[in-house]
C-alpha cells in the first residue's frame, strides 16, 4: 500500500464527503459521538454496496486499508488543483 501525500487530510474530507453521501441518500444518520473508526467502516461498506469504489480482498481489510481506500477515493473526486492534492 503506497502513501499517498497528506492522506490524513484526504481522509477528514472522505469522512465529510462520505457522511454527507450517506445522509442524503437516506443510508445513515451519523452522531456527534461516533468514532472516526466507525464512520470509515460505514462510508467504506455503503461505497462497496453502491459501486462507487471496488472493495478490498476480504483478507486484506483493515482499518488502515479502509481508511486508505477512501483517501484515494477522494482524491479522485477533487478537482486537479485542490490544495489537498499539491
Amino acid at each position: 500500500m503506497k502513501k499517498i501525500k497528506n492522506e490524513k487530510e484526504l481522509l477528514k474530507k472522505a469522512i465529510v464527503v462520505g457522511m454527507n453521501y450517506a445522509e442524503r441518500r437516506g443510508a445513515a444518520k451519523f452522531e456527534a459521538t461516533d468514532s472516526q473508526h466507525l464512520k470509515v467502516e460505514y462510508i467504506y461498506k455503503l461505497l462497496v454496496h453502491d459501486k462507487v469504489i471496488q472493495s478490498i480482498p476480504q483478507d486484506q481489510i483493515s482499518q488502515k486499508t479502509m481508511a486508505h481506500k477512501l483517501a484515494l477515493w477522494i482524491s479522485h473526486q477533487l478537482p486537479e488543483d485542490h490544495p489537498l492534492l499539491k
